[in-house]
């Protein structure tokens, strides 16, 4: 994976999300009403609600905050319906970056994407400018603590995982993303409980930024983080651990 994977367990784990845990949360419900309209209310019977709903239990979102979100969406209504958006563009150095919106205004979204791009030294392509260097892809990550990464390896590979990345804080198993749900219940029947599961972009290629290029670079994924409408973002960029743990 790129070094946006990196730069998420950093953060995590320096408790970022905690500080931004309102917003996490505003973010969170209006995925879930989402999901719900699209899909209806039953998680068992619609996987994308039910990823939804183990990242706000993982963010330690209230069960009653979960279930009005659900019925938010399944009641319809006036003011309920997102449109869903994927902006493409550059960033610094080059990057190749993705940006998944859920937008009740396209006109503020574009603009608020925009300026959060050329602030921070990239700027917004047109529609198929950078998709093509992204491939979708489910990941499963498993925090190390107490982890046998070994029968972990191998009970993915039985279960049809894609590859296998142990990294110094935990393993990550990726899958083709509509075999996301399947490699989960196995290795979940397995004993093995992913600390987190998504559905991501995985790029083709990487670009390793150092010193300025990777400072702007965490300042634009924080800025992109900040605007309430844009939900997940992915880029290509590979920064050095070290000066992620700097910048975060």
């Amino acid at each position: 994976m790129s070094g946006h994977s990196k730069w998420s367990t950093i953060k995590r784990k320096k408790g970022v999300a905690d500080a931004k845990r309102g917003k996490v949360f505003t973010k969170l419900i209006r995925e879930i009403a989402t999901a719900a309209r699209i899909g209806g209310g039953d998680p068992e019977s619609n996987p994308r609600l039910r990823l939804v709903i183990d990242k706000a239990k993982s963010a330690n979102m209230p069960k009653d905050n979960i279930q009005r979100a659900i019925q938010k969406g399944i009641g319809g209504g006036e003011g309920e319906s997102y449109d869903e958006i994927v902006y493409e563009g550059y960033g610094p150095g080059g990057t190749a970056i993705l940006i998944e919106a859920l937008t009740d205004n396209k006109n503020r979204t574009v603009s608020d994407v925009r300026h959060a791009l050329t602030k921070n030294g990239g700027n917004l392509g047109a529609s198929g400018c950078v998709a093509y260097l992204f491939q979708k892809r489910g990941l499963l990550q498993f925090a190390m603590g107490g982890l046998d990464s070994e029968a972990l390896m191998e009970a993915a590979m039985e279960a049809g995982a894609e590859d296998i990345l142990e990294g110094q804080e935990s393993v990550d198993v990726v899958t083709a993303a509509q075999e996301l749900d399947s490699v989960r219940g196995s290795l979940e029947a397995a004993g093995f409980v992913a600390a987190e599961s998504s559905i991501t972009m995985e790029p083709s290629t990487t670009v390793e930024l150092a010193g300025k290029d990777a400072e702007k670079m965490m300042q634009l994924a924080d800025t992109l983080e900040d605007l309430d409408d844009v939900q997940n973002f992915f880029a290509n960029f590979d920064i050095s651990e070290e000066e992620m743990e700097q910048f975060a």
